[in-house]
């Protein structure tokens, strides 16, 4: 089949992750697979291009449209997939106007009715679907990831030793300048948009730099966040060393408000940080709680008291960290591959093509 998938941007984490990874898989299975810009705004009557009206699938990650433009595209589109990893009906957690938002409810219930499948990036967001669209229709694919590009960590013996107060750094380094190479640091990744989450325990980070001495946030992001008693190695974000940036942690962390927009998120810097073999600290919510098994990949903390005793466990043991951060690479390797994700959604085209009367041209 010629697929065409139109997404926001091809650099988009979500088009990189929900799309363009699993290319090469549905071009071996001989399909003739393109990603195409989706425009933000039409200023002019919009059409799909050339490319897109051939397509024997288009695929819309993610994207609401209007109702003129859905009218358009359901012309034009011999079949019509819908694929989602938000809760994209809802505004985010850290909108002041709030969550609840009927425009967009509106424009998803729109989107899900026209779709002849439905893809949704958890069981939470299928539910949601549910709502608008017969089960038959929707379909789960969980965010995956490759974890052969994902270079290990290698869980050194730490540059700290224990204290009656916490932990010290026996090496004496603390600030920015010149980190010991056995430097327990706590990985978190994403975008300044979602840099709000970590602000909101900035007071934990802050405990966390006074307990234990000589740990450090590694923030790899297009933004830094300035911290009193924690030392934070900013990274900017790069796509070419992303991957590296993991291997040179300790400990993934990651912190979602406890709302509904937080339900439909889909884990990604979680499995990034599994996939780089990290032990990983969360609360436990939405998808995190299914991912962080405590005492298997990491552990959950859902309090300040509970994130010094999680970080605690983990930072003077290697070992700790080393069986916990393997288990997490072998939850990715065996659930959350993108191998696996392909064969769902060539699964998911093979039941689309089944049920169709329409014509379904070969690929050049």
């Amino acid at each position: 089949m010629r697929i065409v998938a139109l997404v926001a941007s091809p650099d988009h984490v979500c088009a990189r992750y929900r799309v363009a990874a699993f290319r090469s898989f549905l071009e071996n299975a001989g399909h003739h697979f393109t990603v195409q810009t989706l425009p933000r705004y039409w200023l002019t009557r919009w059409s799909l291009g050339r490319e897109a009206v051939d397509a024997d699938v288009v695929i819309v990650q993610r994207r609401l449209l209007s109702a003129w433009q859905l009218r358009t595209l359901r012309r034009q589109a011999r079949r019509l997939i819908f694929d989602f990893d938000d809760a994209v009906f809802l505004r985010d957690s850290y909108d002041r106007r709030g969550l609840h938002c009927s425009h967009r409810l509106q424009d998803f219930a729109a989107m899900v009715r026209a779709a002849d499948a439905v893809v949704a990036g958890n069981d939470w967001l299928r539910d949601q679907a549910l709502h608008w669209t017969g089960p038959e229709r929707v379909h789960v694919i969980p965010t995956c990831v490759n974890p052969q590009l994902y270079p290990l960590a290698e869980h050194r013996e730490p540059c700290v030793h224990r204290t009656e107060d916490g932990f010290s750094n026996p090496s004496g380094h603390g600030g920015l300048e010149n980190p010991p190479p056995g430097a327990v640091r706590l990985a978190w990744i994403g975008s300044s948009s979602t840099l709000q989450g970590l602000e909101r325990i900035a007071p934990v980070l802050e405990r966390l730099g006074n307990t234990y001495r000589g740990v450090r946030l590694q923030l790899i992001c297009d933004k830094t966040l300035p911290l009193q008693s924690l030392p934070v190695d900013f990274r900017p974000w790069s796509q070419a060393t992303e991957t590296r940036d993991f291997a040179d942690a300790s400990i993934g962390i990651s912190w979602l408000p406890k709302d509904l927009w937080s339900q439909g998120k889909c884990g990604l810097k979680v499995l990034q940080y599994m996939a780089a073999g990290l032990p990983v600290v969360a609360n436990p919510v939405g998808v995190q709680g299914d991912l962080v098994q405590p005492e298997v990949t990491g552990y959950w903390a859902d309090s300040a008291d509970a994130w010094v005793e999680a970080v605690g466990r983990l930072v003077c043991d290697a070992a700790l960290r080393h069986r916990l951060g393997r288990a997490g690479r072998r939850l990715v390797e065996q659930q959350y591959h993108v191998q696996r994700g392909a064969e769902l959604w060539l699964q998911v085209l093979h039941a689309l093509q089944a049920s169709s009367t329409l014509p379904i041209r070969k690929s050049a």
